[in-house]
């Protein structure tokens, strides 16, 4: 079971927060797609992703040599909605991240017959 502190941790920290937007946004991201959008390092993002998948917050599946990050189908109802409502409040502040995702070079395909 997932707790106000635990969701409230999790997103306290800029790059989680904005990771989880991102893909709340999105639906599904992988590690290099997040390095793109967020101007980071591999090393930096993985640890970060580590910590929201402890967490509860999100899920992740292998596909080849990627690894897909999204949330996690059996949040609770008010994680959902607090999302929900992060992610519509705060389109301004994502919008460098999704401008230079939709600028990246070779991104990975996702198989469509997939979870």
């Amino acid at each position: 079971m997932i707790t106000p502190p635990d969701v409230f941790k999790s997103l306290a920290d800029e790059t989680r927060a904005r990771a989880t937007l991102l893909i709340a946004n999105l639906g599904e991201l992988c590690v290099c797609e997040l390095m793109c959008a967020l101007g980071d390092s591999q090393p930096k993002i993985s640890r970060h992703l580590a910590q929201l998948r402890n967490s509860g917050l999100l899920l992740d599946r292998r596909q080849g040599q990627w690894v897909y990050y999204r949330l996690n189908p059996e949040l609770p109802a008010w994680v959902q909605e607090l999302l929900h409502v992060t992610l519509q409040a705060n389109v301004e502040w994502l919008q460098h991240n999704l401008s230079r995702l939709q600028n990246m070079d070779g991104r990975p395909v996702r198989d469509t017959a997939c979870c």
